[in-house]
């Protein structure tokens, strides 16, 4: 039996190829990388989080920040907070922001919230409002997901939500993966110096591919 393609309706036919078309552009942006501005060699990066981006289970030379620096020849600011939970981080962000003046925010915090049994949707919303800060200041924004402690390890969805509500790049599956190699982590919770050289460069192919360096 053969195909047979019936030709839309005579007066139909610029509207059903319009609809086609879009359905088609449609589709092909869902399946775009979230791009990012050419960061200028000067340009000031700024990691932002809790214990993580602190480095805590290295020393500071081996943060993920500054192993970042050094893989892409940026200056990255590193602000982390041991202990600090995300609605402190949001209090806490303006006057960081108004200090670095930053072309870029690396954002990577809530793993605080999950560890006190907080709100999920109240940390979903505090990372919303940081972003929201950054991008009102024409700063962009890159995402770090922080895996809940459980059997999985992963991060909630609600990262990878956001980060398609704002169309911006993310990383989600480092610290899955880092936590649940022995040799990648100081402890339960905190990458060692080698698991915080596999998160820069995980973050460092993510700016690669979205075209900032």
């Amino acid at each position: 039996m053969g195909l047979v393609i019936q030709r839309p309706p005579k007066g139909l036919f610029g509207p059903w190829i319009g609809a086609l078309l879009a359905a088609l552009l449609l589709l092909s942006a869902c399946g775009q990388q979230a791009k990012l501005a050419p960061l200028a060699p000067d340009a000031v990066v700024l990691a932002f989080g809790d214990s993580l981006t602190y480095g805590t289970g290295a020393n500071e030379e081996q943060s993920y920040p500054a192993q970042l620096a050094r893989i892409t020849g940026r200056r990255v600011v590193r602000e982390g907070a041991p202990g600090e939970v995300s609605a402190t981080g949001l209090a806490r962000l303006p006057a960081v922001l108004d200090e670095h003046q930053p072309r870029l925010l690396i954002l990577c915090h809530g793993g605080n919230d999950f560890l006190r049994r907080l709100p999920k949707a109240q940390a979903a919303e505090n990372v919303r409002s940081m972003i929201r800060l950054a991008r009102d200041r024409g700063i962009e924004v890159l995402l770090i997901g922080t895996p809940e402690i459980g059997f999985t390890l992963t991060p909630p969805d609600f990262y990878g939500e956001i980060a398609k509500q704002f169309g911006i790049p993310y990383e989600g599956d480092v610290l899955t993966k880092i936590l649940r190699n022995g040799e990648l982590k100081s402890d339960q919770i905190h990458p060692n110096a080698q698991g915080y050289r596999l998160m820069a460069e995980r973050v460092a192919d993510l700016l690669k591919k979205a075209g900032a360096i």
